[in-house]
């Protein structure tokens, strides 16, 4: 084979639409992005291409995370930010599964909620920072009811739309062997649509991480946010950046968990790359 034909070849294995890579390729690529990151990070600031009171090296901010959490108590704030997260989180879907599947499986229920639900997933969550405030105080209910309205109308209609589309055969069929609505509903819908709900609460919690720093500026004194806040008045910013960093790396923490539980629950649907 000559160089060429080698080449086309290789190109052909790396560069094909959808076609999964190995495990251990998929490792070593999200790695090198990494590194890549801040690579150039740590390049733009030993070339003098930032201003470092600005944008510290990323040494410096790893080690200002570990100041923190050796030095200063920051692993509390982690948890109280993670309690916040998973509550608002978890009431959220207890309303947002049932309806969504409901939604998605009768057009009764569709057209009664969804006007609303439609309206509502277009107004922007701090715009509700105010009038939390003037019903809940400063304690912590203004802090999860935000998060809980940033992500439960975006949940309810992406359930929705994933239960609207789960085969009609598969229905029909139950009800020619004398299925009941909701026997059909529950052995028949729910399972076939319960790898998609999961999936849809992997993409709305990293929506919720996202609302987390808005949540904790709203008088709080505890939390990621609230550290970042108080970083802010001092031009600490190597402190933002850290937690800037241990959100993501939280982020990703529960991305894989759900990734982790989908492969556990659903192990009929393999996985790319084994």
């Amino acid at each position: 084979m000559s160089g060429e034909s080698r080449q086309g070849a290789y190109r052909s294995r790396w560069f094909e639409f959808l076609t999964p890579i190995p495990r251990r390729w998929r490792l070593v690529l999200g790695a090198l992005v990494w590194v890549i990151f801040f690579g150039l990070w740590e390049t733009a600031v030993l070339r003098g291409w930032v201003n470092t009171l600005l944008v510290p090296s990323p040494f410096e901010v790893v080690g200002t995370l570990y100041e923190l959490f050796a030095e200063r108590g920051f692993l509390g704030d982690v948890g109280i930010s993670i309690a916040r997260i998973v509550a608002s989180f978890l009431a959220a879907c207890l309303i947002a599964i049932p309806l969504g599947i409901l939604m998605g499986s009768f057009k009764t229920v569709e057209g009664l909620f969804n006007p609303f639900v439609s309206a509502w997933r277009y107004l922007p969550a701090p715009a509700f920072i105010p009038i939390l405030l003037m019903w809940f105080g400063t304690g912590e209910a203004p802090k999860l009811a935000l998060l809980f309205l940033g992500v439960i109308f975006f949940l309810i209609t992406l359930i929705m739309d994933h239960t609207s589309q789960v085969r009609a055969e598969l229905i029909e069929t139950a009800m020619t062997l004398g299925g009941k609505r909701w026997q059909i509903l529950w052995t028949v819908v729910v399972p076939a649509v319960m790898p998609n709900i999961v999936t849809s609460m992997r993409q709305m919690l990293a929506i919720a991480w996202t609302y987390l720093v808005i949540a904790e500026i709203i008088a709080s004194t505890t939390g990621i946010g609230a550290m970042m806040m108080r970083a802010r008045r001092f031009l600490n910013t190597d402190e933002i950046m850290a937690g800037i960093l241990i959100i993501g790396i939280l982020g990703l923490a529960f991305d894989l968990l759900f990734r982790w539980l989908q492969r556990i629950l659903f192990p009929y649907l393999g996985q790319e790359g084994d």
